[in-house]
């Protein structure tokens, strides 16, 4: 029988691209996000994969509209096997800045949408003790940066918030499993339409990726539930093993260069629409305006998910070099 999988902020961007992904596995897909045009048009893109979807609009923010759209799901689908919560909202502008509704606005939806959607996994997946749940993190989860004080605070919150309840299952002896995979920045719509301050257009921080690097990444998690975390590409590596033993450098390196690497050289539209309160109408699909410069591959990831593969090629690379030292002897 094949995965019943519920993907949160399924409408665009890494969501997008990771129903597609598990489609392609054949899974049962449950769709989630606000934006029915899009939500409709992910609905589509599952089924022509040959597989079934529902599509449920819901605000992650409100604990009772994920409740009923995962029962909803399981009527139509079965019981959920995966759930992926996804879901996020940000704004871009220095904290000195912002409205206290709008940094709690961003909490709501980016972190506490997390915890519901736990919440709603877990009262379905630990009677029948089996289950895996995957939270979309960030090397922002470990690393802030200037300019997304509210989005980084609710990513920093996800990585508490899954440490705490992965011992919790741990102690319990539980089957169910709690994974999070840290991602790099990626070209996806949301720079398009995220609330902004800064005088030009948002960007990812480079070097960036395709979504779908990110959901090759999620799938590959799903299936190896035992992998607690799961770090996409090489800056997100950097970025959070730097933290680790240069994060005083890191905070004067970013407060020069953290603005500028933010933001294109074109200025933004004032009349530009944004999805912290409503969504934004119509379909943009997975990715942003960012192809030209994405990367649709990532060798890091590759390498930590093929690990042993890196054991024969790294005696061989030894047995090479030995055979060097020796002919220069």
């Amino acid at each position: 029988m094949s995965d019943v999988v519920v993907v949160t902020g399924a409408s665009a961007g890494v969501g997008r691209a990771t129903a597609r992904a598990f489609a392609r596995t054949g899974a049962r897909i449950g769709l989630m996000a606000r934006g029915e045009d899009g939500l409709e048009a992910a609905r589509r893109e599952v089924v022509a994969e040959g597989t079934d979807a529902v599509a449920v609009p819901t605000d992650v923010s409100d604990p009772s509209a994920v409740e009923d759209a995962a029962r909803v799901i399981e009527e139509r689908l079965g019981p959920i096997d995966i759930w992926v919560n996804n879901a996020m909202v940000s704004v871009f502008s220095p904290f000195k800045e912002m409205e206290a509704d709008e940094f709690k606005r961003v909490t709501e939806v980016t972190y506490l949408g997390v915890v519901y959607g736990t919440m709603t996994a877990l009262r379905r997946m630990l009677p029948r003790n089996e289950g895996r749940i995957i939270q979309v993190g960030s090397a922002l989860a470990y690393r802030g940066i200037p300019l997304q004080s509210a989005y980084c605070g609710a990513k920093h919150a996800i990585q508490g918030f899954t440490e705490a309840v992965r011992c919790e299952l741990l102690h319990d002896k539980s089957n169910v499993t709690i994974s999070m995979v840290q991602m790099p920045a990626l070209n996806t719509p949301q720079f398009g339409w995220v609330k902004t301050r800064l005088p030009r257009h948002p960007q990812p921080v480079p070097p960036i990726f395709e979504p779908e690097v990110a959901a090759d990444a999620i799938v590959w998690a799903s299936n190896h539930p035992r992998r607690r975390e799961l770090y996409v590409g090489a800056p997100t590596t950097a970025t959070i093993l730097g933290d680790k033993v240069a994060s005083g450098a890191l905070d004067h390196y970013l407060g020069r260069t953290g603005f500028k690497s933010q933001q294109t050289d074109e200025p933004v539209d004032a009349d530009r629409s944004n999805n912290l309160w409503e969504p934004v109408a119509g379909d943009v699909g997975a990715r942003g305006q960012f192809t030209a410069r994405a990367h649709g591959r990532s060798f890091q990831l590759r390498a930590t998910t093929h690990r042993s593969l890196l054991v024969p090629a790294g005696v061989a690379a030894g047995t090479l070099l030995l055979k060097v030292l020796r002919t220069r002897r």
